[in-house]
């Protein structure tokens, strides 16, 4: 045994786990198996490809290590060509079913206190929606973020493969003020094991220093451009000095100003008060330059030639553009803690809270902003940029892993081809992080994570859902279609609606103690 001291957080931290560990269900799925094959799928591999089938996948253990070919539509399949299975090993008849990637959210953050959102639930809520791969952009500390990312390695919880971004400066005794103690900060960051950084934007000394040193070592960036610090360092600025993501979109119309520089703020505008920060970013996109002028294609392809990438969480921006829509979205009542409820409802304290007196006129302005916001997303792609889906759940009515399926259908309206669409939460991410060696998509050699869907996402979306989608049948019985079949991550099968079961559990529970009953705002 060691005789090495170690600290109370620490210590706190391995509790806490040792805790979690005990109290979360058994159910870890199955596998994974010496040999797992996927029989009969349609195959989407994530690259752009059109779909293909039938095809048999062959896993060992965690690799794919054969995707044969076996027949022809309405053609029976000839068994003698398939590959044979081994003994002892499993098969899972894929007939009619489309296999796809394991999904990859850019910005996902594992829960957090104020939203009374333990890991557990958010984890089962993603892997129910076939996410497989998860970058949190900072969380609530980075031991805590690395032991999980351990015991998902390890296949001790049923969780996504877990990419750790600290945010910057956290955990620091003192605010960073200097570019030494930024180089400093960013030194112990990598020590310690983290994948990357969060930026939130600081003075132009300290965002090059601390970006310089990251790119040094090789780690990955990410940035909100905040406001607080937008009008001297914007998205170009970054780019520039070796951010390799930017989230959300602030900072981006602010590189696009022509005729300004800095947003168009009210005389009685205050960051702190909410109302005002998100009213007035959903005027921010008609500030900047035109559509295709020549300042708006010049910031866009020097981005392009910087090999930038952008992850604009549409999703978790929409209740700005359909209030309604987002508070009644079906999943609340079975899915949605009552403390996660409550930080969502109208509040001058929570964060993203903002309904203080937010009307028509407010979404209107935002669908314009979307509207412009899309417009050049949907251009970047096309001009050859790399654009990642992102959902940032646990705010603004958003809920994880619904919200995912929910960016997927944004980048659709955005004009994005459903196989783009599908590349962009696949293989894309697979590439921003620098892992399209291991993940992305489905080929040999490559890691063994999956979703399988009985339905056609192309055709729609919404049989992503853990909801479905709503069909009438031929004999006018209407039905639910779809849903993830099961997510398969390192090999390992997991019943996705097994996971959606536990999680309404979790729900139930707490709504029982509580003597809860989720009520719309003001009732």
């Amino acid at each position: 045994m060691s005789t090495k001291k170690i600290s109370f957080c620490s210590f706190l931290v391995l509790l806490l786990s040792f805790t979690f560990i005990q109290a979360q269900d058994t159910y870890l799925g199955e596998g994974p198996f010496d040999q797992l094959i996927l029989r009969g799928a349609m195959l989407i591999n994530g690259n752009g490809a059109p779909p293909i089938g039938p095809v048999d996948i062959v896993v060992e253990k965690n690799k794919i290590v054969n995707i044969k070919t076996v027949g022809y539509p309405g053609v029976k399949i000839d068994d003698s060509k398939r590959p044979q299975l081994k003994a002892g090993s499993k098969e899972i008849d894929c007939t009619g079913k489309y296999v796809l990637p394991g999904f990859i959210d850019m910005h996902g953050h594992i829960g957090g206190t104020s939203q009374g959102a333990d890991s557990e639930y958010v984890f089962k809520l993603w892997m129910a929606h076939g996410v497989t791969t998860v970058r949190e952009p900072s969380g609530r500390g980075l031991d805590w973020t690395l032991n999980l990312k351990k015991l998902s390695a390890q296949n001790k919880i049923a969780a996504p493969r877990l990419i750790a971004y600290t945010g910057f400066g956290q955990g620091s005794k003192n605010p960073i003020s200097t570019a030494e103690q930024a180089r400093e900060w960013v030194r112990n960051n990598a020590k310690k094991g983290a994948d990357g950084i969060k930026f939130f934007g600081a003075e132009p000394e300290i965002m090059t220093a601390a970006l310089d040193e990251n790119k040094k070592l090789g780690l990955g960036s990410a940035c909100h451009h905040a406001q607080m610090s937008v009008a001297r360092w914007n998205v170009l600025n970054s780019a520039r000095a070796g951010l390799t993501s930017m989230e959300h979109w602030y900072g981006l119309p602010e590189a696009l100003f022509e005729d300004r520089t800095v947003q168009h703020y009210p005389l009685d505008y205050n960051y702190q008060n909410e109302q005002h920060r998100f009213e007035e970013a959903g005027k921010l996109w008609e500030q900047a330059a035109k559509p295709y002028s020549d300042h708006w294609n010049k910031v866009m392809n020097e981005l392009i030639e910087l090999d930038f990438t952008l992850d604009p969480t549409f999703n978790i921006y929409e209740a700005s553009r359909d209030l309604h829509r987002a508070r009644r979205a079906e999943w609340h009542e079975d899915y949605t803690l009552p403390s996660l409820w409550k930080f969502y409802q109208p509040s001058k304290i929570s964060h993203g809270s903002y309904w203080h007196d937010w009307g028509t006129e407010q979404e209107i302005a935002w669908k314009r902003n979307f509207k412009l916001w899309m417009t050049f997303i949907n251009e970047y792609k096309n001009r050859g940029g790399r654009v990642t889906a992102g959902s940032d759940s646990g705010f603004i009515f958003q809920l994880y892993g619904f919200a995912f399926i929910r960016e997927l259908e944004l980048l659709r309206e955005a004009g994005f081809h459903p196989l783009e669409v599908i590349r962009a939460a696949t293989l894309n991410g697979a590439e921003a992080l620098k892992m399209d060696d291991k993940i992305g998509s489905i080929e040999i050699g490559k890691m063994a994570d999956f979703v399988v869907v009985d339905e056609n996402p192309l055709r729609n979306f919404k049989v992503l859902y853990g909801t479905g989608a709503i069909r009438l049948t031929e004999d006018n019985k209407v039905i639910r279609a779809g849903g993830v079949k099961y997510t398969i991550k390192d090999g390992i099968v997991y019943d996705a609606k097994r996971l959606l079961a536990d999680v309404k559990k979790m729900v139930d529970e707490a709504k029982a103690k509580e003597g809860f009953e989720l009520k719309q705002p003001g009732n």
